[in-house]
């Protein structure tokens, strides 16, 4: 017996269309290290109105039931830089499927298609995935002090809570992005960690 094929959340029907000659997907996570996805352009792009934040909670790719790690997501309110990667259009659908698969395995994400300003000046709809603010796996008010419990325990299928930090704030590093919220709770992870 074959199974359903998964239902995943749509596009808000107040988000803009995106032109399929000129798709493109924005990271402001592992996305920027790790696409996997091929793709016929690649740069910095900044989206006005979210910013970027360990806001989630894992129990899958960085931590467990048990043990919950944490992972990053799109609050409302300020700005995030990131990558724009933009997809050839015969590879669109099998993009967007794998995306979202990877993203909404806990439906914690809401897929949205936000416009964003690439280095070059040109704005641009894209794909991002957004945090969903009503999910019960939705931490943007905890203390810093949980948030930091979090990350430090966290290891799931993917590694840890603490390596996906670590690495979201090296890609930012190598691009020239500061984002010193996510700089100073990897300095206090790791501090807790180290005792």
């Amino acid at each position: 017996m074959s199974q359903a094929p998964k239902v995943y959340p749509p596009v808000p029907a107040s988000d803009p269309a995106i032109d399929p000659d000129n798709f493109w997907v924005f990271g402001y996570g592992s996305l920027m290290w790790r696409p996997g996805f091929d793709y016929v352009e690649r740069g910095l792009a900044l989206l006005n109105g979210f910013s970027r934040d360990m806001c989630l909670i894992s129990i899958h790719y960085r931590g467990t039931k048990e043990k919950p790690g944490m992972v990053c997501g799109l609050s409302p309110g300020g700005a995030c830089q990131g990558v724009a990667f933009r997809i050839a259009p015969e590879h669109v659908g099998r993009v967007v499927d794998y995306l979202d698969e990877r993203e909404l395995i806990s439906y914690i994400y809401i897929p949205r298609h936000v416009p964003v300003v690439l280095d070059t000046g040109v704005t641009v709809i894209a794909r991002a995935y957004v945090a969903d603010a009503a999910h019960e796996q939705f931490a943007g008010g905890w203390s810093e002090e949980k948030k930091i419990a979090h990350v430090a325990q966290g290891v799931g299928s993917e590694g840890s809570s603490v390596d996906y930090l670590a690495n979201i704030v090296a890609h930012l590093r190598e691009l020239n992005i500061s984002d010193p919220n996510l700089e100073s709770l990897l300095e206090k992870v790791r501090g807790k960690i180290a005792g």
